[in-house]
């Protein structure tokens, strides 16, 4: 056989039958089939990796809002035990009070625990991103919008505000 006899723009029977890059028809549509599955696998993965996420994110979301919905009652107990400490006591309740700070130590506890503190509100100038003013009061003895007293305390869980402060605020 010489080269001279060979002619590449000819078919011989047996070669298949293929488009102008060269590849068989067959294996081309295989390839375009496979690519679309390749890519039909990779939207569905980042779909579920996404929604994955997102239940995620609720489930934590859902979980620190049952938190805060816990702390935000035993902060109504607290503010029981403050008022309840500031009562004067006659000699015969000293144990009973004793009992009473005992409680009230173990929550504030808790609370450290959580992250949460209380806001510092007297003196300070009102914020109503912090504080919730309730009364104005004209006071010569306070620059304009100080707060002169707080009637409930405020407090924070982490750089979060939990809970307003209400106080009074003083008017020039």
């Amino acid at each position: 056989m010489a080269n001279e006899d060979f002619d590449p723009t000819t078919e011989s029977p047996e070669t298949p039958d293929v488009n102008s890059d060269g590849a068989d028809p067959a294996v081309v549509a295989l390839r375009h089939e496979r690519d679309e599955l390749k890519d039909r696998l990779l939207r569905q993965a980042a779909e579920f990796d996404n929604y994955r996420k997102r239940v995620e994110r609720e489930r934590r979301a859902h979980g620190d809002e049952s938190v805060t919905r816990l702390l935000l009652e035993l902060l109504l107990v607290i503010d029981d035990f403050d008022r309840a400490l500031t009562v004067d006591t006659h000699e015969g309740s000293t144990s009973f009070r004793k009992g009473l700070e005992l409680i009230h130590g173990k929550l504030h506890e808790l609370l450290r625990k959580q992250n949460v503190k209380p806001l510092e509100t007297i003196g300070v100038q009102f914020d109503p991103n912090l504080h919730e003013a309730v009364i104005h009061e004209p006071s010569p003895n306070h620059r304009e919008g100080e707060v002169i007293a707080e009637l409930r305390k405020g407090y924070t869980q982490g750089e979060r505000l939990l809970r307003p402060a209400m106080v009074k605020v003083a008017q020039a």
